[in-house]
């Protein structure tokens, strides 16, 4: 027998407040309730899976490469009933969410043997600005946002503009191949700094481990945790779909 349900109750089911899920129909993120004459929504079981569905799919703010657009399109896409279409894009979703696990692992392995390699820098080249971006094949823009955000501390000559060393332009491949791995500024400074302290440190530890003191952490702040919750959380999304799909 199917059951409906009111506003206050699908709000105290699922451990929202009722505002949040007046929001969620604005958002078409769940079907649209019926309404009874004196205009009460009415809901049922299919939108406390939808919600249950929604819930799941944010869990974890993942947002490059377009995941995020993606978790909203399988909600709403399974919000019109298609989940045929939603079990598509959820497991296409799932595949994306493991391709970054891997560019993630990658850049780990790139900055480890980047390293290792350290002994052979005499820092005999000098680069300027423009030339160490050349080099790096990189915009002067990002070397500059990453100068800004405490990455590195460029020397400068007397008359003022910065030269880079071959230390400088190893450190630069370092944040290069992490950004390139959607690693956050922050978390890599965190890495650099453990690194100048203990040149034998993990940094496949310290990257994915914010400091307790930290006020704000984001997802790519502690991307390598992330991304494993985010494939946990898709491979739910795709159960919770197909037992949506036989109700």
């Amino acid at each position: 027998m199917k059951k409906n349900y009111k506003t206050s109750e699908v709000a105290k089911i699922i451990g929202i407040h009722p505002n949040t899920v007046r929001l969620y129909e604005e958002l078409e993120l769940i079907p649209k309730p019926m309404r009874l004459p004196n205009g009460y929504r009415v809901f049922t079981d299919i939108h406390l899976e939808q919600f249950k569905l929604a819930r799941t799919a944010f869990k974890v703010e993942i947002l490059q490469s377009g995941l995020r657009k993606m978790a909203v399109d399988i909600i709403k896409i399974a919000a019109s009933g298609d989940f045929d279409k939603a079990l598509h894009l959820a497991e296409f979703y799932l595949q994306r969410i493991k391709k970054e696990q891997t560019n993630a692992e990658e850049a780990i392995t790139i900055a480890e043997q980047i390293i290792k390699g350290s002994t052979q820098i005499d820092n005999s080249t000098f680069f300027t600005r423009k030339e160490a971006a050349k080099h790096l094949q990189i915009s002067m823009d990002a070397l500059r946002n990453w100068e800004m955000n405490g990455l590195l501390t460029i020397k400068r000559r007397q008359n003022g503009y910065r030269v880079y060393t071959d230390e400088d332009i190893r450190l630069l491949k370092i944040i290069r191949s992490l950004r390139c791995g959607n690693y956050s500024l922050a978390a890599i400074l965190r890495m650099l700094n453990a690194l100048s302290t203990n040149p034998s440190v993990s940094i496949r530890e310290v990257i994915d481990t914010p400091k307790e003191s930290d006020d704000i952490i984001s997802a790519c702040d502690q991307l390598l945790t992330s991304l494993k919750d985010a494939e946990k959380n898709a491979d739910n999304m795709l159960i919770q779909l197909k037992r949506m799909k036989k109700l």
